[in-house]
């Protein structure tokens, strides 16, 4: 008989605790008290691994008989990190340099396990393109969703019809945690069955 182990979700974000639930995975939330590192001009898969370490070492040091789950997300346009804006000055900025234009999701995965040796992370992307944007398009859309929550001043989940022309599947990586990802390591790792809430 298997015996029973527990997922923390190390992350604040309620989107990946409500992608972690509609898949079935048991798990509870601890927030990670950590500063990420949002340097812009950081490379953006180095950025976001980086960030899902950082929370999920914080958070395993205090529970290292569970398996934590650490994760982070980002756009990139080229090579340039877009983190969250600061303001709304900085959020229409950021929706005007993506207008008309593909871009990428980084979303850094960590998973920690020090009593049973897990020590994994990866850089899980999607392409995502932009359609042409006006400035009434944009305003728009800042009426309908909190920008300045968002990497990129954007979410998918919400509103996506004004801003979005085509995105590459399983939407999840956008939206913060590549689930079907992270389901398939814990099958991969023999572990999925050992979870409890």
């Amino acid at each position: 008989m298997s015996v029973p182990l527990q997922l923390i979700l190390a992350s604040a974000s309620p989107r990946r605790t409500e992608l972690l639930r509609e898949a079935g995975i048991p798990h509870r939330v601890l927030v990670a008290a950590v500063t990420e590192h949002e340097d812009p001009t950081t490379d953006p898969a180095k950025m976001v691994l980086h960030n899902a370490r950082l929370k999920a070492a914080a958070v395993s040091r205090l529970h290292p008989e569970a398996l934590v789950l650490g994760s982070d997300t980002t756009v990139a346009l080229g090579a340039r990190a877009l983190n969250k804006p600061a303001d709304l000055a900085e959020s229409r900025a950021m929706l005007r340099s993506l207008s008309g234009r593909e871009h990428t999701v980084h979303t850094g995965v960590c998973l920690l396990c020090p009593s049973l040796g897990i020590d994994e992370a990866h850089d899980v992307t999607a392409w995502v393109r932009f359609r042409e944007l006006s400035e009434d398009d944009i305003t728009r859309y800042q009426s309908l969703v909190n920008t300045l929550d968002k990497a990129g001043a954007y979410g998918i989940q919400q509103g996506k019809e004004i801003i979005i022309a085509d995105f590459q599947q399983p939407i999840s990586t956008i939206m913060g945690l590549p689930v079907e990802f992270v389901k398939a390591r814990l099958v991969a790792l023999g572990i999925l069955e050992r979870l409890t809430a």
